[in-house]
């Protein structure tokens, strides 16, 4: 008996030694996201193939170009001509991630209730809050810094091709790599995806979710159709269009497009200087209305049942 006896308080006391550690909430909110990542493979897919269209267009400009140097013979100290769409591959990849982000807000909540799924993800030590969190931590940062990440590799791999392709041809290959200001576009680019494309537009996903959480059918239409009918009903009844104008103002990422100052509005240096962004009240505002449509999506999601 005592054999047996110390043998069942050895076992005891070796499973109590070797009992899983707590659920912690940063542990439950890595796998909440990863658990995003691998659920919706587009979130990376989407960036990546719209870089790849990109130098394919790059390569195939660039070659017509260097066909035309020969022809011609251009001062090859002027080597900007080439780098026309060198820009327009962060604004392309930034629009792609953009329509991403919008289209996995709004299937986020409404697709586990149509596929059935919110009866398994309910059953884990997860919660509501939790899980509405690491939805929209898709569209603030994850796709941001993944939108980064590919643009830094596709503007990188731009210069190492057109220096491979204008070798030989008297376009100085030096200034190529020192017009575009490649470590300062670079971090120019990580701020305002993080700013506008992340802190500015929580408001809009925040919106997104909520209607993903409640919506019966057709969440794209339940997502659009309320400021469509709003911005239709204040421009026939007062001949006014603020709602629209504020809607614009969202989208473009503040008055004029710009987060920065008016004095800095056609500098893109501007835009680092953190009081332009945090000191603007629409930025607390739009806080104040992400935080209310995640409440409601919150809640929305723990009474909602399977479609």
């Amino acid at each position: 008996m005592n054999t047996q006896s110390n043998g069942m308080t050895e076992s005891s006391i070796q499973s109590q030694g070797t009992a899983p550690a707590p659920f912690s909430p940063a542990r439950a909110m890595y796998w909440s996201i990863r658990r995003e990542i691998w659920e919706n493979r587009s979130i990376y897919i989407a960036p990546l193939a719209a870089a790849a269209v990109f130098l394919v267009g790059f390569v195939t400009h660039t070659i017509i170009m260097r066909s035309r140097i020969d022809a011609s013979r251009p001062d090859p100290s002027q080597p900007h001509g080439f780098l026309a769409h060198y820009e327009l591959s962060a604004t392309m990849i930034m629009g792609t991630a953009l329509i991403v982000g919008i289209f996995c807000s709004l299937d986020a909540l409404y697709g586990e209730r149509r596929d059935r799924s919110i009866l398994f993800w309910k059953s884990l030590p997860v919660s509501d809050l939790m899980t509405v969190l690491s939805k929209l931590a898709i569209p603030i940062v994850i796709l941001p810094l993944l939108s980064f990440a590919i643009t830094l590799a596709t503007q990188f791999i731009m210069l190492v091709l057109a220096s491979v392709i204008l070798l030989g041809s008297g376009v100085n290959i030096a200034a190529l790599w020192t017009q575009v200001s490649f470590f300062r576009v670079s971090g120019v680019l990580l701020y305002h995806l993080l700013t506008v494309h992340g802190l500015y537009y929580a408001p809009i996903y925040g919106w997104l979710l909520m209607v993903s959480a409640w919506a019966p059918r057709a969440p794209f239409i339940w997502a659009f159709l309320p400021p469509f009918v709003i911005s239709g009903v204040e421009k026939i009844a007062f001949n006014t269009t603020y709602f629209l104008t504020l809607l614009e103002e969202r989208l473009v990422g503040g008055p004029g497009g710009s987060m920065a100052a008016n004095d800095h509005a056609k500098d893109w240096t501007g835009t680092l200087i953190p009081h332009h962004f945090f000191g603007a009240p629409g930025l607390w505002i739009g806080f104040a209305l992400a935080a209310v449509f995640l409440f409601v999506a919150v809640r929305l999601r723990r009474y909602r049942g399977p479609i």
